[in-house]
């Protein structure tokens, strides 16, 4: 009979999060595998900080009503990302006013 010592998952990728500013786990895969973007993002984001990218996204697509099957869409979002981890931050849109406010 074969014993095991635990069922731990494989260690786990850590990244330190240019958003998060601490060391966190990282990305499963690269995001846009072949976009130097993606690449960046795999190496210095964290899951924690792409899911708040993933909720930001959301709020930009709804209100821009963006079409992501147009270039043009999908170069002003990978522009609103680099700049929401390696800028100042995702502007929000003309008027926005935060949930709550």
């Amino acid at each position: 009979m074969a014993t095991t010592t635990g069922s731990s998952p494989a260690t786990e990728r850590k990244v330190f999060c240019v958003k998060l500013h601490k060391e966190l786990p990282g990305l499963d895969e690269v995001p846009f595998d072949g976009h130097p973007l993606g690449q960046r993002i795999y190496e210095n984001v964290s899951k924690e900080a792409w899911r708040m990218w993933v909720e930001q996204m959301k709020m930009i697509m709804n209100e821009y009503r963006l079409n992501l099957g147009t270039p043009e869409a999908q170069e002003f979002l990978l522009k609103q990302m680099e700049e929401y981890f390696f800028g100042e931050g995702a502007a929000h849109p003309p008027g926005y006013v935060a949930p709550g406010h």
